[in-house]
């Protein structure tokens, strides 16, 4: 008998994890760019500072999940061909 939580392509599967909402905010924006569906968990407890730090995952559909892991080996390939030297953020609120 097969398993229905892994047989079912729209079952939600965890893509990768983050420590910050900002980075995991940033995939969300590359995935649905692309067409994916995606969401994220734990963002109401990263805050907590406790012994087990928490992060935020972010979930795609497992029929998804190939293509979803392309897109984010695209967005890891892309920030490390930043310089972020020659980047203007701006200047710092006084």
């Amino acid at each position: 008998m097969s398993d229905p939580s892994t047989s079912d392509p729209n079952n939600p599967t965890t893509l990768t994890r983050f420590a910050s909402e900002i980075e995991a905010a940033s995939i969300l924006s590359a995935l649905a760019e692309n067409g994916i569906q995606a969401t994220t968990t734990g963002s109401f407890t990263i805050g907590f500072r406790t012994e087990a730090p928490g992060d935020v995952t972010v979930v795609v559909r497992r029929c998804d999940l190939q293509r979803a892991l392309e897109v984010l080996a695209e967005v890891d390939a892309a920030r490390k061909d930043i310089d972020w030297s020659a980047v203007d953020v701006g200047e710092p609120d006084a």
